[in-house]
């Protein structure tokens, strides 16, 4: 389940999982990640930046599980220590990315 809040976005995404043939797993609503019940989660992925981590950190922190896995693309949460960080010097288009995994 992915949570957006630009409308455009949500369309481009959910023609993306359609394409990728992941519909039966994957979905993307149209919303405010503030608003959302996480607690059934078991991975939450974002890529957000470092000011709307440090908002959307307290919601994760009541709401998930033991155990659920946390994956921050470019952004580090401040105040958790990340399990493992994987850094890719090249997307495909000539970007470098990090990816943060965080456990609950």
């Amino acid at each position: 389940m992915g949570v957006e809040f630009d409308k455009d976005l949500v369309k481009q995404s959910s023609d993306r999982i359609e394409k990728l043939g992941l519909s039966k797993s994957a979905q993307i609503i149209l919303g405010d990640i503030m608003e959302q019940d996480y607690s059934s989660a078991d991975v939450i992925t974002v890529y957000l930046l470092p000011m709307s981590n440090d908002k959307v950190r307290p919601i994760l922190e009541r709401q998930l599980k033991k155990g659920t896995r946390i994956v921050a693309h470019d952004f580090e949460f401040s105040g958790w220590t990340a399990e493992k960080v994987q850094h890719i010097e090249d997307d495909g288009e000539g970007r470098s990315h990090t990816l943060y995994l965080y456990r609950r």
